[in-house]
């Protein structure tokens, strides 16, 4: 045992994974439907392995955090900008009052418990999970005018109280916004996110990959002697079919396969490869040809591609005129992606198509190419992500984050965390209507969100861990129950008012709640059993309002209680 201790302290490198190991085991497995989950099964596996006395740099938990608040907010990033216009000033109005709450309930346990300025400003911070208002609670403690030996006593017991409140503090926000904040709400969280998604023009396309039906399919048919398509040349018999919906892609005739061009005759015999809508190829084709299975004929290379317009020959064309063009052949359009907004446009004949749009186009992979090739930019999927459009994301962000601007002695600030996640939106944006640049694949982006996260939480488990020990044993467990105290009354009291005062959507309440508390971890937590990132939508604004006055609040609550 003595081995691994001293193994573990000479490499924390080697906690951090066994505690992500642990907590992630863990933290997948349930109980009568209960489960911990990977974010709380990591805290609690770090906090004992802390006891172990291991030593983490702080940075290590601040580059992963920077990483998981820029995942979380590339994300959502296409949602943001529609959801600030709806709901940004409410958002702001309801983190001044989640703000004043968490004073309230954190001041009323000090008064309550009897403790002195220096306990309630680390129960504050504590509970609040802000450790940047012990920063100003201890200048306001050094302006009261005390002894330095009665001074130095209140700012020492500071983190003696943070510490014991802090654990809770973190994980049972967590809990009570994901697990009981949903019961309360009396919603199913998955399915309010997935109908938010619906109305914010994030409704996934009907068919596609994972499922058993697809609106365009290729299939191959016979052409029967005295078929009207006989003698007919591609381009007549497509016509004949359905113009510009059906495409006779290529063909066997006697046991060679051909591609088809616009003047090539069809031949009775002939095996055509045929690709359009499928209602139109069961109810159309069918009755002019037999439908045989020719595997060698179909095994042709198909994909569905996003093309960024930027073509001046297509700017202001519609529909009708762009499908007679020569680079429209066997290509079919699916969705119409416009403006800052990234609003779904109907797909119609006299629908026009503007430069900036995003098409979404499906057929044989040369077909697509041509197609491209003509309109602008083929946004291919890739398992590739662009690092360097992340770091530079990140690095910009966390810059503009650690501004701080002083309005007379109290520092404004979004601090690094919130010039991450704020640079994460943009970019996901920038990202959803400008689609040439900043790849990051949904496999990347979790892992990034949840790795991120998780190994935050390690960091934290770990270092806190002896002194939340230390903690109870030098001020027993009622400073830990009023920690919960502090914690919990705010958030059950917001999560009634933004439901029924605010009216916001049973979606983005919770994730109004962390931000307007700053707690990222009970965010993560909301998003994981919601299956879906748009609880994130409420939490940029209440962040950036919540950041500021609960740091201000470590000054107002030992002016409070001095």
């Amino acid at each position: 045992m003595n081995w691994i201790t001293v193994t573990l302290q000479a490499h924390p490198e080697i906690a951090v994974l066994l505690a992500l190991a642990v907590g992630y085991y863990v933290g997948g497995k349930s109980f009568k439907g209960f489960s911990l989950g990977a974010v709380t099964a990591t805290l609690i596996a770090a906090v004992v392995i802390g006891q172990l006395g291991i030593h983490i740099s702080a940075d290590v938990k601040s580059i992963f955090f920077l990483i998981f608040l820029f995942a979380v907010g590339y994300g959502v990033g296409p949602q943001f900008v529609r959801g600030i216009a709806k709901d940004g000033i409410p958002q702001a109005l309801f983190a001044v009052v989640m703000c004043l709450l968490s004073l309230g309930a954190a001041y009323l346990a000090a008064r309550l418990a009897g403790y002195d300025v220096g306990y309630a400003a680390g129960l504050f911070a504590g509970s609040q999970t802000l450790s940047a208002s012990i920063g100003l609670a201890t200048d306001a403690i050094n302006q009261i005018g005390l002894t330095p030996d009665k001074t130095q006593a209140l700012l020492n017991a500071i983190p003696v109280a943070y510490a014991v409140t802090y654990i809770f503090g973190t994980v049972g926000s967590g809990l009570i916004l994901s697990i009981l904040g949903p019961r309360l709400l009396r919603v199913d969280l998955a399915v309010e996110c997935k109908a938010y998604e619906l109305a914010m023009g994030g409704a996934p396309a009907t068919g596609g990959e994972g499922s058993a039906w697809h609106q365009y399919e290729t299939r191959a048919f016979r052409v029967a002697a005295g078929s009207k398509l006989t003698g007919k040349t591609a381009a007549e018999a497509e016509a004949m079919l359905g113009p510009a919906q059906i495409f006779i892609e290529r063909l066997r005739r006697s046991g060679k396969i051909e591609e088809a061009r616009a003047a090539t005759a069809i031949q009775a015999g002939d095996i055509l490869a045929v690709a359009g809508r499928r209602d139109l190829l069961v109810n159309v084709v069918e009755h002019s040809a037999e439908e045989v299975d020719d595997a060698e004929l179909l095994s042709m290379p198909v994909e569905g591609v996003d093309v960024y317009v930027t073509s001046r020959d297509v700017d202001g064309k519609t529909l009708a005129q762009l499908a007679h063009e020569v680079a429209a052949h066997g290509v079919f359009l699916r969705k119409i992606t416009r403006g800052a907004t990234a609003t779904d446009i109907p797909v119609l004949a006299q629908t026009q198509v503007h430069r900036g749009d995003i098409l979404t186009i499906t057929g044989r992979v040369q077909d697509t190419t041509a197609a491209a090739k003509a309109m602008g930019y083929a946004d291919r999927p890739s398992t590739v992500a662009d690092v360097a459009f992340i770091a530079a994301g990140i690095t910009v962000g966390a810059l503009f984050g650690a501004l701080t601007f002083k309005i007379g002695s109290v520092p404004l600030t979004l601090s690094t965390a919130g010039g991450a996640l704020i640079a994460g939106l943009v970019c996901g944006w920038l990202r959803s209507v400008h689609p040439t640049f900043g790849r990051i694949p949904p496999a990347t982006v979790w892992f990034m969100n949840s790795l991120g996260l998780n190994v935050f939480i390690a960091v934290i488990g770990i270092s806190a861990g002896p002194g939340f020990v230390a903690g109870l044993q030098q001020l027993g467990v009622s400073l830990f129950l009023w920690g919960i105290f502090a914690t919990t009354v705010p958030l059950i009291l917001g999560i009634y008012i933004g439901k029924y005062i605010f009216r916001f959507h049973p979606a983005i309440v919770l994730g109004c709640c962390a931000g307007a508390r700053t707690t990222t971890a009970a965010l993560g937590m909301v998003c994981d059993v919601g299956k879906s990132q748009v609880p994130a939508l409420g939490y940029t604004v209440t962040y950036a309002v919540g950041n500021t006055l609960l740091t201000i609040w470590g000054m107002v609550i030992v002016m409070l209680l001095k």
